[in-house]
C-alpha cells in the first residue's frame, strides 16, 4: 500500500464532510493515484492572504477539515496574544461560494469552544461589510470566507486582526505555526451553539457609513448600470445608491443574484475578457452614463464609460485611472492634511498630486494588508480595482463606497457638460500623462513562474522598449521602505517625448500568473490625445520586449 493511499484513508476516517468523503472514497476505489497525489502532495499554506485554493478532499484543498484546523490555529493565536482588557469576540462573514456558509459556521463552532465569542454575519455579504464590522463591533479579529474573483472551484479564508486590517508578518507565520500544531481533527473542540447571528442593524450601520463618502445635496442625475457578477454585492449596492439619493441603477439581470457557479462568465473578474459583455449590452439598451461592476465579494469596483472610439462604444477605465479620479478628488477635499498611498505596481501619479495639495505620499507592497496600515491614511488604491475612500470606516478595499464616490464625480461632470474622460484629460494636463498597462501570463505549472523570474535575474535586459534601463531593484532583497518580496523593478531613462518609464515584474499573489506592470510618463504640452498616442506606442514596445526577456 502506497503512502498516499494510507494518507487518504487516514484523512477519510476523520473527514467531517460527506461530500469530500464521497469524493475521496471514489478516488480510492478507482485507484486514481494521480488525483490522490495532487490532493496529498502538501498542505494548503496559510500566509498573508490566509488560505485560498480549490475545493476538494485532502490537505492541499479547501475543505472542512482544513478550515477547522485553520480556525483552531487562529483561536490559539488569539488566546495566546490577547491582553486582559481585549475583546474576545470574533466576527465571521461569508460570501455565496460553495461551502462558504459551512466554513463560516465551523469557524464559529471552533471559536466558541476555544473560549472566544463568535458573531456570524446574517447571510452572504460583501467583504467590506465584514471589514467594517471588526472595528464597529470592537472585535479582536475577523474572518471572511471568500475567494474573491477566483474561479468557481475555489474558496478562501481571509483573516483580519482587531485593527480591521488583514494580517501581515509576523502574525501570519505565528498563526500558521499554531495551525501546524493542531493534531487530530477529533481533538479540536467544536461547540454545538452559542455563537450569535447578527441582525440587519450591522448592515444599516455599514450603509450609513458608506453613503457618508458623498456630499449631501450634490448632483445625483445619473443613469447607471450595475452588475454584481453573480456575487453578493447586488442588494447592498442598490441599498447604498438609494440611501445616497441616486436614481435606482439598472441591473444586469443575468448576473444580479448570487450564483456560486458563475454561469455567464469564464472568470468572475471584471478585468477578464468577456466578463463585462452583458453589462455593456445592458448599458447600451439603457442609454447609460456609467457602468459599475463589482467582483463577487464586492471589495473591488470596475468602471466603464461611453466612448465612441472603443469597440462596442464602451471603455473600461483602468484601475489606475479610477484611482486618479478618486485620489485627486479626495486630495482636494483633504485641505492639506492626510496621506495618499498606493502600491509599487500602481501608477505613481498620486505622488505629484500629494505634493500639489500638501499631503504625504506613500508606496507599499501590493495588497491592502499593507496599504491599510499606512499611518494617517486618507486614501489608498491599487491598480487591481481596489479603492479605500474611507479608511476610518473600512480599512480595506471597498467596492461599494468607491462606486458611490465615482458616481458622484460622474454626476457632477454630467451637470457641467463633461465626462469622466474629460476629467482624466484635465488630470493629465495638470500632472502629465501617467499611462499604465499590464503584461500577464497565466501558467499551468507554478514552476514556470519561478523560471521566468530566474531568467530575468540571470540575464537582466539593458534596454526595454527602446529605453535604457537605468536601475534594477531586486525587491527580494527588500529596501529601506519595503520588506522583501519576489519582484523586480526596472527604472527606465526618458527619451524624446517620454519623461520616464517603469516596469515591475512579480508573481500574482492570488492567481497562477506572472505579471508585468508598465508605466510611462509623457508630458502634455497642448494636446492630451498626442501624449496618449506616444504613451500607447511606448507601452506596446515595452510589453513586446518584456515578453521576449521573460521567454514566456
Amino acid at each position: 500500500m502506497s503512502d498516499v493511499v494510507e494518507s487518504a484513508r487516514a484523512w477519510l476516517a476523520e473527514d467531517p464532510d460527506p461530500d469530500t468523503r464521497a469524493e475521496l472514497q471514489a478516488l480510492l476505489d478507482a485507484d486514481d493515484r494521480a488525483a490522490l497525489e495532487d490532493r496529498f502532495a502538501g498542505l494548503l499554506q496559510f500566509g498573508t492572504a490566509g488560505l485560498r485554493g480549490e475545493l476538494g478532499a485532502g490537505p492541499n484543498r479547501m475543505n472542512r477539515a482544513v478550515v477547522i484546523r485553520a480556525a483552531a490555529g487562529l483561536a490559539a493565536y488569539l488566546n495566546a496574544n490577547r491582553t486582559p482588557d481585549a475583546s474576545g469576540t470574533v466576527v465571521i462573514g461569508f460570501d455565496a461560494r460553495h461551502k462558504s456558509d459551512v466554513f463560516a459556521r465551523d469557524t464559529a463552532a471552533v471559536m466558541e469552544a476555544a473560549g472566544l465569542h463568535a458573531l456570524l454575519l446574517p447571510r452572504p455579504l460583501p467583504t467590506p461589510v465584514l471589514a467594517f464590522a471588526i472595528r464597529h463591533l470592537g472585535c479582536v479579529a475577523g474572518v471572511m470566507v471568500t475567494a474573491s474573483h477566483n474561479p468557481p472551484r475555489d474558496n478562501g479564508y481571509k483573516v483580519y486582526l482587531g485593527d480591521g486590517s488583514q494580517i501581515v508578518p509576523p502574525a501570519d507565520a505565528e498563526i500558521a505555526a499554531q495551525i501546524d500544531a493542531v493534531g487530530s481533527l477529533a481533538d479540536v473542540p467544536m461547540a454545538d451553539g452559542g455563537w450569535e447571528v447578527l441582525g440587519e442593524t450591522l448592515l444599516d450601520a455599514y450603509l450609513d457609513r458608506a453613503v457618508g463618502v458623498v456630499r449631501a445635496g450634490g448632483p445625483r442625475d445619473l443613469r447607471l448600470v450595475h452588475t454584481a457578477m453573480h456575487g453578493v454585492g447586488g442588494a447592498v449596492m442598490l441599498g447604498a445608491f438609494e440611501r445616497a439619493g441616486f436614481p435606482a441603477p439598472t441591473v444586469v439581470g443575468e448576473q444580479a443574484e448570487p450564483d456560486p457557479d458563475f454561469p455567464t462568465v469564464a472568470f468572475p473578474n471584471p478585468e477578464e475578457p468577456g466578463a463585462m459583455d452583458l453589462a455593456f449590452a445592458t448599458a447600451a439598451a439603457a442609454n447609460a452614463d456609467l457602468v459599475v461592476a463589482n467582483d463577487p465579494d464586492a471589495d473591488r469596483c470596475a468602471v466603464a464609460v461611453p466612448d465612441p472610439s472603443a469597440p462596442g462604444g464602451w471603455r473600461m477605465l483602468r484601475g489606475d485611472e479610477v484611482g486618479a479620479l478618486l485620489g485627486t478628488e479626495i486630495a482636494r477635499r483633504a485641505d492639506g492634511n492626510g496621506v495618499l498611498a498606493t502600491t509599487i505596481v500602481s501608477s505613481s501619479l498620486l505622488g505629484p498630486v500629494a505634493e500639489r495639495h500638501g499631503l504625504t505620499y506613500v508606496e507599499t507592497l501590493t495588497g491592502f494588508k499593507w496599504l491599510a496600515r499606512v499611518p494617517g491614511l486618507t486614501f489608498a488604491y491599487e491598480e487591481a480595482l481596489g479603492y479605500c475612500v474611507d479608511p476610518d470606516g473600512v480599512r480595506d478595499k471597498d467596492g461599494v463606497s468607491a462606486a458611490l464616490m465615482i458616481a458622484e464625480l460622474a454626476a457632477a461632470a454630467k451637470r457641467d457638460g463633461r465626462t469622466l474622460l474629460d476629467l482624466l484629460d484635465a488630470i493629465a494636463l495638470e500632472y502629465g500623462l501617467h499611462a499604465t498597462d499590464q503584461y500577464s501570463v497565466r501558467v499551468d505549472q507554478l514552476e514556470k513562474i519561478a523560471e521566468g523570474m530566474a531568467r530575468l535575474r540571470a540575464t537582466p535586459p539593458s534596454y526595454l522598449g527602446g529605453l535604457r534601463v537605468e536601475r534594477v531593484d531586486d525587491l527580494a532583497e527588500g529596501t529601506a521602505d519595503l520588506p522583501p518580496t519576489d519582484g523586480l523593478r526596472y527604472t527606465l531613462a526618458g527619451a524624446d517625448e517620454v519623461a520616464s518609464a517603469r516596469i515591475v515584474v512579480r508573481p500574482s499573489g492570488t492567481e497562477p500568473k506572472l505579471k508585468g506592470y508598465l508605466q510611462v510618463v509623457v508630458p502634455v504640452h497642448t494636446q492630451v490625445a498626442e501624449a496618449r498616442t506616444v504613451a500607447a506606442a511606448t507601452l506596446a514596445a515595452l510589453k513586446k520586449d518584456l515578453a521576449a526577456a521573460l521567454g514566456m
